[in-house]
């Protein structure tokens, strides 16, 4: 799925990213304003090809489904193998770039992002391109968040931040509406194989481009790494999505997936025990006592579980239902897509001028309604009604992004916003990562070889489940944007002040 970004104007950078490149402890005054935007041309290049990646991928599952003669099952583990590993990596990928150098770290994601793209181009059968999609997924994980970093300590005045965050947003609306078109074209004409083959090039000219223009940071305190934490989440979601993804294979009571529900359930309570007695945890488990941050990483769950099962489940009704080529199945979907591009900066404007409440439950609505319009899809469905249903998904989805990204930091220690602003990008692949496991789950065991008859209706229970994530958005939006929700922000953000205070002073 796409990186997630935080493009509200009201948050300010953590002070422990606060870089220092050598004899200034500024970066930013010493890059020349023509630099600084050349740094966020390259930022965003690496974006753009990353969140362009996702909906391509998408899009080519049924010609990789028939190249490998694979099922349903399969073909979710080609999407949520880069998901799983992306949402897993995130918050480690960024603490080692503030320990040993954001551009260097950046420089090693584009490098692995281009070799796992290179290498899923050339994959000799479905279970290869998994794990070269994971290869792919490490890299992407030192990409986003870490560009993130190196934007906010190059543009220093707020005004210039506040555009260059502005324009690093509107990059993921752009690649998801050209993705669909480009990716379509590239199916059609060249193959499958094509939409990797797109990263190389891109991918080498950015890493030649950072060595050039991108200044070296650090942070000035970089917190400890958390290797036992870092362990426990990838068990979690690992285990997590392959029960649920197996499932209708192997049974919902077989000793198997009742196992790895319980390996799940053990990695959970152990992450809470063991990051409870953790000096710097990796994440501590009272952010969880502040509303506003709890209803974020719920809202960036469901909101994105549901772009991801919506993607996946219309990617193969499209063309293995109705029969449209990938470039046609492209621009069915490029309305939805351009609703997206064109919600993202007026939730923006109202997050900013009004709070993030109106967004969330704006949110919720579009994506709920178009859960409703598709509970009756059928193999011969008038078109018009399915465009009308992406539309209505794209402007809800549309409004959601600057909305998670607002209510997880609010009222949080600038020291600590960092922190809160991974978890809620991590909250994001987590969101993409099941909603691809649950959706493709409830259809695949009603699926015969008889796609066309069978796939329409046993998407019925996918898109009331999609109806479910917007109400759950909407519901905990509107409740976590409360004066209620504001102040228990404000305790726990006293709670959290204390401890940074005392170890400000010390180097791990």
């Amino acid at each position: 799925m796409p990186h997630s970004t935080e493009i509200s104007g009201r948050v300010a950078p953590p002070a422990t990213t606060t870089a220092s490149t050598g004899p200034s402890a500024d970066p930013g005054a010493a890059v020349d304003a023509r630099r600084r935007w050349v740094v966020l041309a390259i930022c965003c290049l690496s974006l753009f090809v990353v969140a362009m990646d996702t909906t391509i991928v998408n899009l080519a599952l049924p010609s990789i489904a028939r190249t490998f003669s694979t099922g349903v099952s399969e073909l979710q583990w080609v999407v949520d193998a880069y998901a799983l590993v992306l949402a897993g990596l995130l918050m480690l990928s960024g603490s080692i770039a503030d320990r040993v150098g954001r551009r260097r770290v950046f420089q090693v994601g584009l490098a692995l992002f281009t070799l796992g793209s290179l290498l899923c181009s050339l994959a000799p059968g479905v279970g290869w391109l998994v794990a070269f999609r994971m290869v792919q997924a490490v890299g992407g994980s030192m990409l986003n968040p870490v560009a993130m970093s190196i934007i906010a300590n190059t543009f220093v005045d707020p005004r210039e931040r506040a555009r260059a965050i502005g324009a690093w947003g509107a990059v993921v609306g752009l690649a998801m509406a050209l993705g669909p078109v480009i990716g379509g074209a590239l199916v059609d004409a060249v193959g499958w194989p094509s939409i990797f083959w797109i990263n190389v090039p891109v991918g080498v000219a950015a890493i030649v481009l950072t060595a050039l223009a991108v200044p070296e940071s650090r942070a000035p305190r970089a917190r400890r790494l958390d290797p036992v934490g870092q362990v426990l989440v990838i068990v979690l979601l690992a285990s997590l999505c392959y029960a649920v993804i197996e499932a209708p294979r192997h049974g919902w009571s077989s000793a198997l997936i009742l196992g790895l529900f319980g390996v799940a359930v053990l990695s959970a309570v152990g992450f809470v025990v063991y990051e409870r007695r953790r000096r710097e945890p990796l994440l501590d488990p009272r952010f969880f006592r502040s509303a506003p941050f709890s209803g974020a990483t719920v809202v960036a769950v469901c909101g994105f579980a549901g772009l991801g099962g919506f993607l996946f489940l219309n990617a193969l009704y499209l063309q293995d239902v109705r029969g449209l080529s990938p470039l046609n199945a492209g621009l069915v979907t490029l309305p939805g897509a351009l609703a997206i591009f064109a919600m993202a900066p007026l939730s923006g404007w109202l997050v900013a001028t009004r709070g993030p409440r109106i967004s969330l439950v704006a949110s919720g609505v579009g994506l709920g309604l178009s859960g409703l319009m598709l509970t009756g899809l059928r193999a011969d469905s008038d078109m018009g009604w399915l465009v009308l249903a992406y539309v209505v998904f794209g402007l809800g989805f549309g409004m959601i992004n600057p909305a998670i990204s607002d209510t997880a930091v609010a009222g949080m220690p600038r020291s600590q916003a960092g922190v809160a602003s991974g978890v809620a990008a991590a909250s994001r692949q987590v969101g993409a990562s099941l909603g691809v496991a649950v959706f493709g789950t409830a259809v695949a065991g009603h699926v015969s070889a008889n796609v066309v008859t069978d796939l329409p209706a046993a998407s019925h229970l996918a898109w009331w489940i999609l109806a479910g994530c917007g109400a759950v958005v909407a519901v905990v939006g509107f409740l976590t944007s409360s004066s209620w929700a504001q102040r228990t922000a404000r305790r726990t953000s006293r709670l959290l002040e204390e401890p940074e205070l005392a170890l400000s002073g010390s180097r791990p």
